[in-house]
């Protein structure tokens, strides 16, 4: 079968697409999956452009992207949950089944610690795998396993989203898109910023109340203040980092949740504690979330007309083609592999 491997010294120019032996039959509590699409996502590309050693060695190389969806192809003994033929999406902390917060590195995800889903098929143990939404597209699926799910987490699970929230999301990416999608479909009012005005039209589109333009408003927490009447936004999606954060806690309400989900601006940066304290404000560092959470996702997504945005489509052997045009910052939305 064919699959994509990150080679040494591990940089774009070094994925490769090889052959490579046919997995074969799942044993006890496994299944097979025969792999039709992927996503790629930030941490993904901090792996494969070298910007980040993957958590374990990459000795003779691995197989990237957290993000698999595809068919199971058949199951091994004990295996009750799923059967042949059923879609199903993958998990980027398949250790991390239930309960709080229970990974702090990326030793066991898949396309960083462990081969990923850049490949034709794959066995795993079926706790690696969920359900897929049901009408959801190979590609629409794949792009609920950190995107979906890392906004769902921060709105939802930890953030606790009534109708009537206000939710500022920061850029157009895939989980600030979902983010939008999800918060409307809740019944939240939502703020987009974006450096670029046409985007902000596909937000307003897709149901945004209200989009800022962060290079014409500089000052975009001011902006904020403005539209909630002093109050600020009840959720903030923090995708800058440390280059965003003094702006975002001033667009945060008093008492209002900041959920920490990017490092675009860099790892490293001073945090204004004083403000984050005098005005009583939750900031809090998330990476995606459990099985559960996800599992609970789904059933939420089979219920609501809410299909992910996808702005492009690469066929697997253009993987590094695909990376590329993710670093351009050109996308609105996810960016997806065909396998």
């Amino acid at each position: 079968m064919k699959a994509v491997w990150l080679r040494p010294p591990g940089n774009l120019e070094a994925l490769r697409m090889e052959d490579m032996a046919d997995p074969g039959d799942p044993g006890p509590g496994a299944i097979r999956v025969r792999l039709h699409a992927s996503s790629l996502n930030f941490h993904d590309l901090l792996v494969v452009s070298g910007r980040m050693a993957p958590a374990t060695p990459l000795g003779e190389g691995r197989i990237p992207m957290s993000d698999g969806a595809g068919m199971v192809e058949a199951v091994g003994d004990g295996v009750t949950e799923f059967a042949v033929g059923d879609a199903v999406i993958s998990l980027i902390f398949p250790q991390w089944q239930d309960g709080g917060a229970a990974v702090a590195s990326f030793s066991g995800t898949p396309g960083d610690g462990l081969d990923g889903y850049a490949r034709e098929a794959v066995i795993a143990p079926a706790t690696w795998f969920t359900q897929a939404p049901r009408g959801y597209s190979h590609a629409e699926a794949a792009t609920v396993v950190v995107a979906g799910l890392t906004a769902w987490r921060a709105l939802v699970v930890d953030g606790g989203l009534k109708p009537g929230d206000v939710v500022l999301t920061l850029g157009t990416g895939g989980v600030s898109i979902f983010a939008l999608q999800l918060a409307k479909a809740m019944g939240a009012r939502v703020i987009v910023t974006s450096s670029s005005d046409a985007k902000l039209e596909r937000a307003r589109a897709l149901g945004a109340d209200h989009t800022i333009n962060y290079r014409t408003t500089e000052q975009w927490a001011g902006a904020v203040l403005e539209l909630t009447e002093g109050r600020g936004a009840d959720h903030v999606m923090e995708i800058g980092g440390p280059g965003t954060l003094s702006q975002s806690m001033e667009a945060c309400r008093i008492g209002g949740r900041i959920a920490m989900i990017g490092i675009l601006t860099g790892a490293k940066g001073e945090v204004r504690t004083g403000l984050l304290i005098g005005r009583q404000q939750r900031l809090q560092g998330l990476l995606a979330g459990s099985r559960k959470h996800q599992q609970d996702l789904v059933r939420a997504l089979d219920g609501l007309s809410l299909r992910p945005v996808i702005d492009r489509t690469f066929p697997l052997e253009q993987t590094a083609d695909a990376f590329r045009y993710e670093m351009s910052g050109q996308h609105f939305g996810k960016i997806c592999l065909e396998i």
